[in-house]
């Protein structure tokens, strides 16, 4: 079937491929947007009308709905990789069941999360989750994000000595400290959830640093949204997936062991402070 354009049809559609932001598009969807009937080009602007008019919640309501399900078949469908997260989640005696309901839920809170992220940099927010639908590694990005959101969750439900015995076992000590445990004693201290009172009398010190944090579930998966961005936490599950080694862990000496601590790393840049 032969279809003929107006001139000033041609010269839209000439005028698309050379703009800036249809640039910025992969090239299977510029010549999706393309090929649209020009009476169908008004429910995509519609559409985009309506995103960038939205607050970032409704946004990542929305994602989380249009893209979750084809994005969940994936992960699933995918048994090596959702069993190797298992496996290390197993390691560092977690218990998270990956499900259908906890997959749906995790590829929800990644939305929210980056919406989160975004209030800073709200022209970030739909370039950060279309990256995430369109990316042929996307269900690798929430496998990534699963494993370092439960990581990082564990972490912050140790107590400081915990977390120093933690830090002794890394290869890199002052990296770890600095990247993930500072922020996380700063959010144990500014929202009262371990109080340093006298932290520079040792005894005082001593009884708050072996304070196990009470926290909530629910708080808990917002402290660690406040306290790291997507980009962090995916970094942290990439990291172990990438190399098995990249963070050690071993349970009965973080938690069970008998044997006397300092109140400051060995040399080390301090965990306090």
């Amino acid at each position: 079937m032969n279809l003929e354009y107006s001139d000033e049809q041609i010269n839209l559609a000439r005028l698309m491929r050379h703009h800036v932001l249809f640039d910025k598009l992969p090239l299977e969807v510029q010549q999706w947007a393309e090929s649209l009937p020009w009476n169908q080009r008004r429910y995509v602007l519609s559409l985009c009308y309506i995103l960038c008019a939205s607050s970032p919640e409704k946004q990542a309501e929305f994602l989380d709905e249009y893209t979750a399900d084809g994005l969940m078949a994936k992960m699933l469908k995918d048994i090596d990789t959702l069993q190797r997260v298992k496996q290390y989640l197993s390691c560092f005696r977690i218990k998270a069941p990956l499900n259908e309901a906890v997959l749906r839920g995790y590829i929800r809170q990644f939305y929210i999360h980056s919406a989160q992220d975004a209030r800073c940099q709200p022209s970030q927010y739909l370039e950060s989750a279309l990256k995430l639908a369109l990316s042929p590694k996307d269900k690798d990005n929430v496998f990534n994000y699963i494993l370092g959101f439960e990581l990082i969750k564990l972490m912050f439900q140790m107590s400081w000595l915990q977390q120093e015995r933690l830090s002794r076992l890394q290869t890199n000590q002052d990296y770890f400290i600095k990247n993930y445990l500072k922020p996380i004693q700063h959010a144990h201290r500014v929202n009262g959830i371990i109080v340093p009172k006298d932290e520079r009398v040792f005894f005082a010190k001593r009884d708050f640093y072996v304070q196990k944090p009470e926290i909530k579930p629910r708080t808990l998966i917002e402290l660690v949204m406040a306290t790291f961005t997507t980009s962090q936490v995916i970094a942290c599950g990439f990291s172990l997936t990438r190399h098995s080694r990249a963070f050690e862990f071993d349970y009965d000496y973080i938690f069970n062991s008998n044997e006397p601590d300092s109140s400051f790393p060995w040399g080390s840049e301090s965990v306090l402070g």
